[in-house]
This record gives structure tokens, C-alpha cells and sequence, in this order.
């Protein structure tokens, strides 16, 4: 919006308060301000009250001398403006090309007119006029994001919040100011949760003080203006609720998104709900996302499939898969060289041979691939990794695939690993455990385990590992000299052959070969191992995992290079740093086994080859 059409939208924003104002309170704790008169347009009934507020706002916007789009709770949505009302559907109607620019809306205007209907009839003093107001762009679907100018006025004691997009926003002309607070056990938390939903009750349990007030754009301007601390909706709140109190969050800084930590970027409809999780800093939103989400079962209903692709065996297994998920009525998604190695598969004159083979080298599974089916369209299904959109991927192969299949898919999806590799210590199932497992996780008979990822970042890069990162020389028997610094403190100058950074989902790989402990996955922590350092006395260090972790090269004329995972390489010169710290998104895997972690490394280090007692009580 230009200056000038902000004008004209703020100036009918508050002509609509001005004039709601007093019709609401005329009527507020009466009798017949309660009366439930019909079902609005939303599905909720309407009471005397609310039609009152609505008749002003449509009186306004339809006297106005631009046509406005409005929806509103009652009504829904209409066109008005130059003396015209007419219902319409919004989303048709944006979709129009064939109107002039004299026909063509100026605004939408998403309005609740009452935001806490219940507490207004009982004159509890906690409700509210929202106005949301988003330029109209004829020919596309508006969204939560083209909303530009935001008012809540609280109709029981005249206060005034006024938001720009980009401007900031204020409450009675004073700038908002959020909480600095980001200590769950001292959060004040308002909000709807959901009856039986654990998850809620784990974060009430955890907040120091919980409110219900009953109107969303109040409680989420609280956020705003430090009232609370955080704000839920577990049940879904309707967009006209949310829109103008998402604007206000956003221009002070708080974060709000749905309960997955997604971007909130609805269409602006009637329709549109969303369940909301705002919060006044990253810190406390994160703590409540993982709270939220810990152990969540979801219906599994989407299923990626990924596989190595260098054997026969994991991709004709990795057919099998698929034919079996679409059987059971998920929908699938194939990395696109798995959809091409199939193909290829399919079209070869010996397919018959290669199946017999696999079968005779791998008896463990020769019964899944009797009556295999490659008749299905594995062109229509495939996308590019960082395309996925899915409940699950499932991973079949080693350790290797499923670290370079995590790093490119978006954190939230977790990850079913399937091992085809040696040992595969991330990994959940053996092959033969595949089709019972399945059926377990279609079932809901699952969980999700957390694990931290690192960020590492150089020359204003920054990449994410999950495993480990290994900086090391690019030319072999040379020795680097590493300085490390955590939390900008010295703890060690040394000369090595290299320097591995690992998560705890990391020790069971490189650092362990490198002589580091083995390291529960809950604990938050980082292990810094020298590879063969020169001084005998210099050993491991585990620090917390909410340090950063500073590497600078020391010996002139020597480069290093750091590799993320196996995976993404990078070089780094003389005196440069190289800074870890705890990713913000962790990732997520898809766990079934009720093994206990050091029972589960005990027999993967067995499969690998290593006959020990070290986890033995004999």
C-alpha cells in the first residue's frame, strides 16, 4: 500500500471503532445482548451483541467510497463499498481478471467484531474489536502474509493497539516492549489447550502461571506488550481472530507459527484455521514447539522413500516398499534417482535374472520379493529431496544415506532408517523386521527421539551437520595447529592430524574410532576430539552444547578442510575460524524399539565386527 491508501484504510479502520464502541456497550451484560439469534457464517452462534457490532461495521465499509472486501464472523464474506453489498466467495473473486480498476476492491478487511462474545454479554472487561486490513492484488489468493495494518481496541477499557507493517506498532501511541523472559518454569502462559491432549498438559504443569481470558487477539497482543510470556491455541483459531494479532507479533519481534514451528501464511478466508503456538522470543517459542511435539503420534499418512542406489538390493526392496505403502493407502514420494533407478530396472531385458540373484545373495529377504510389482508410476511420484513434503521418510541403507538424505530434507520430517549398510547405528529396523514395522507405525505404535544438529559456520556461511564435522589437513601427512575456543575462552592450543566436532549421535561413529566416549543421545552435549595430536596428555573434552565452539588455523601457509557429515566439504586458510553451536532445528527419527541406548550400541558393535564386554554385567 502506498501512503495515501494506508490513509484511507486507517481512517476507515477507526471510523469502524469509533462507531462499534458504543453500540457493544450499550449492550454489554444485558439480557438481550446475549440472546443467540442465529449460526453465523463462521458455524458459531451468533448472539444480539455480536449482530449489532456487524451491522455497524457493514453500514461503514458499504457508505465508504471504495469498494472493500470484508469477512467477518457473522456474515462472511461480502463485497461493499459505493453504496453495494453483495455476498461473495473471496476466493473466486480475487481470482477475477475481468474487472476494471473501478470494479476492482481496494481492501480486505478481516474483522472480528467481538473477540470474547461470552465475557462481553457477562461484562467480564476482556473483549475486543480486531481489524485486519490487507491490499487487494486481483487475479491471486490473498494470504496472512499481505496483511499490512492491524487495530485491536479493547471495548471494555478503550485500550488502542495500532500496527504497520514494517513501522512497528503501539499501544495507546506508546511503543510495545515483550518480555525478555525465556525460563519455561517462570513463563505466564495464556490460551485454549485441547481435552486429552498430553502434550498441553506437560506445559501447563511446566508454567509458572496459566490464563484463559477467552479473546485471541487479546491474549496474543499480551504477548506483545509483555502481559504473557506465550499464547496456544490447541483447538485452531480462525484467521479474522488471528491476523491482526499476528502483524502486532511480528512488528515487536515475537514469534507465532502453527504448532510444528511452521510460518502461519493462510489464505484469508472464513474458512481458515489454524492452530497457533506465539511466543515473546525464539528461546521460549523453540522450548515450546519441542514440548509440544515430544513424543507426539501423528497419523502417518505421507511417506517418503529413499534409498542407496548402488545395489540391486536396496532397490528393488526399496519397490517393494512402495507397492506395499500404497497398498495400505499412504500416499508416497520417491527421491528422484530412486524413481529413475527403477525405471531403469523395470526396462531391463534381464529384470527376472537380477531378482533370482538378489534373492539367491540375500535369502533373508528372497520372500518379499516373490510377485514384486514395478508397474507403477515412479515418474508421477518422485521429487527432489528438498521438495519433500511428508509425515515420514523412510531411509533404506547405512548410516551414509541417511545422514546425506537428513541433511537435505527439511528438520521437521522425521526419519525411519532401514538398514542396508554395515552397522548402522542411526538407523531403527533390520530389512527383516520391515513389513511388521510398518504395520506398527501405520498403526500409531510409534515415537519420535530428538537429536541434536551442529551449525557450523565460516566466511558468513553456515551449514548444518549431525553426526560430526572433521577439519583436517587437504594435504595427507601434514599436521595442522588448531586453537579452540569455547565460549571465547582458550581451552586448548593443539598440533594434530585433524579435530572432529561431534554431536552425541556422532560418538558411535568417527569420534569413537578417534578414542572419544560414546555419549547418551539426551545428553546436551558436544565432544571436541583431537585425531593423534602430538602431545600425549591432550585428551577429549565434552562441553554443553548451548557453548559455542570457536576452531582457528594457526600455522601459516597451511589450509585445512572441514567435511559435515561425510558429506559437504569446505576449505578454510590460516587464521580463519570456523564457529559451532547448537542448531535451532533439531532433527527427529521415527523409533518403534524399546531397547535401551547402550544395549542397542552393544549389539551394533557387535554386527560391526567388535566382540566386547564393555557393556557387560557378567
Amino acid at each position: 500500500m502506498d501512503r495515501e491508501t494506508k490513509k484511507i484504510a486507517k481512517k476507515l479502520a477507526k471510523k469502524i471503532i469509533k462507531a462499534v464502541g458504543p453500540a457493544v456497550r450499550e449492550y454489554a451484560g444485558t439480557e438481550l445482548g446475549g440472546t443467540e439469534i442465529k449460526i453465523g457464517a463462521d458455524g458459531t452462534p451468533t448472539s444480539y451483541i455480536d449482530q449489532i457490532a456487524e451491522e455497524e461495521i457493514v453500514h461503514i465499509l458499504k457508505d465508504a467510497d471504495v469498494l472493500s472486501y470484508l469477512i467477518s464472523e457473522e456474515v462472511g464474506e461480502l463485497k461493499l463499498g459505493k453504496g453495494t453489498k453483495r455476498i461473495v466467495k473471496l476466493s473466486q473473486e480475487l481470482k477475477r481478471t475481468d474487472l476494471t480498476e473501478e470494479e476492482t476492491p481496494k481492501f480486505i478487511f478481516l474483522i472480528d467484531p467481538i473477540d470474547g462474545t461470552s465475557n462481553a454479554i457477562k461484562e467480564i472487561p476482556a473483549y475486543a474489536i480486531s481489524i485486519a486490513i490487507a491490499e487487494v492484488n486481483q487475479g491471486r489468493l490473498a494470504t496472512l502474509n499481505d496483511v499490512e495494518l492491524g487495530f485491536v481496541y479493547n471495548l471494555a477499557n478503550g485500550n488502542f493497539i495500532e500496527a504497520e507493517k514494517g513501522k512497528g506498532c503501539q499501544l495507546n501511541n506508546e511503543k510495545l516492549t515483550p518480555s525478555t523472559n525465556a525460563k519455561i518454569n517462570k513463563m505466564t502462559l495464556g490460551g485454549f489447550t485441547k481435552s486429552g491432549t498430553s502434550e498441553a498438559s506437560k506445559l501447563v504443569d511446566r508454567a509458572r502461571r496459566m490464563r484463559v481470558l477467552g479473546s485471541v487477539v487479546l491474549e496474543l497482543s499480551y504477548v506483545a506488550s509483555g502481559r504473557y510470556d506465550a499464547f496456544l491455541d490447541l483447538r485452531g483459531s480462525r484467521i479474522i481472530d488471528i491476523a491482526a494479532g499476528k502483524l502486532i507479533l511480528d512488528e515487536v519481534g515475537c514469534i507465532i507459527t502453527d504448532k510444528y514451528g511452521k510460518e502461519l501464511n493462510n489464505v484469508l478466508s472464513i474458512y481458515e484455521k489454524s492452530i497457533v503456538v506465539a511466543a515473546n522470543n525464539k528461546e521460549m517459542h523453540q522450548q515450546i514447539i519441542d514440548i509440544l511435539n515430544d513424543n507426539q503420534i501423528d497419523v502417518i499418512g505421507k511417506i517418503g522413500v529413499i534409498s542407496r542406489i548402488d545395489q540391486d538390493k536396496p532397490i528393488l526392496f526399496s519397490a517393494k516398499i512402495i507397492e506395499y505403502l500404497l497398498t495400505n493407502g499412504c500416499e508416497v514420494v520417491i527421491e528422484k534417482s530412486l524413481s529413475k533407478k527403477l525405471l531403469e530396472l523395470r526396462e531391463n531385458p534381464k529384470l527376472d535374472e537380477i531378482i533370482e540373484e538378489t534373492k539367491q545373495a540375500y535369502p533373508e529377504i528372497a520372500d518379499m520379493l516373490d510377485d514384486i510389482d514395478l508397474n507403477i508410476d515412479y515418474e508421477r511420484l518422485s521429487q527432489e529431496l528438498f521438495d519433500f513434503e511428508c509425515d515420514m521418510a523412510t531411509i533404506l541403507g547405512g548410516d551414509g544415506t541417511l545422514l546425506r538424505a537428513q541433511s537435505r530434507l527439511k528438520p521437521e520430517i522425521p526419519i525411519f532408517g532401514i538398514n542396508m549398510g554395515t552397522v548402522g547405528f542411526l538407523t531403527e529396523i533390520e530389512v527383516k523386521d520391515t513389513f511388521t514395522t510398518l504395520k506398527e507405525i501405520l498403526k500409531g505404535n510409534y515415537y519420535k527421539e530428538k537429536r541434536t544438529r551442529l551449525v557450523v559456520s565460516h566466511d558468513n556461511h553456515d551449514f548444518t551437520a549431525m553426526n560430526e564435522v572433521v577439519v583436517m589437513t587437504n594435504k595427507p601427512a601434514k599436521m595442522l595447529h588448531y586453537e579452540i575456543r569455547v565460549d571465547g575462552g582458550v581451552i586448548e592450543e593443539v598440533r594434530a592430524d585433524g579435530l572432529i566436532i561431534s554431536t552425541p549421535s556422532g560418538s558411535t561413529a568417527y569420534a569413537m574410532s578417534a578414542g572419544g566416549p560414546i555419549v547418551d543421545p539426551k545428553v546436551a552435549g558436544f565432544v571436541i576430539i583431537p585425531i593423534c595430536p602430538y602431545k600425549l596428555g591432550v585428551r577429549p573434552f565434552v562441553v554443553s552444547d548451548n557453548s559455542e565452539i570457536t576452531v582457528k588455523l594457526l600455522k601459516k601457509g597451511k589450509s585445512a578442510v572441514f567435511v559435515m557429515d561425510g558429506q559437504i566439504t569446505e576449505e578454510a586458510d590460516y587464521e580463519e575460524e570456523i564457529k559451532f553451536k547448537k542448531s535451532p532445528k533439531d532433527a527427529y527419527f521415527i523409533r518403534t524399539s524399546t531397547k535401551y541406548f547402550y544395549e542397542k550400541v552393544k549389539d551394533k558393535l557387535k554386527e560391526g565386527g567388535i566382540e566386547n564386554n564393555w557393556c557387560n554385567n557378567e
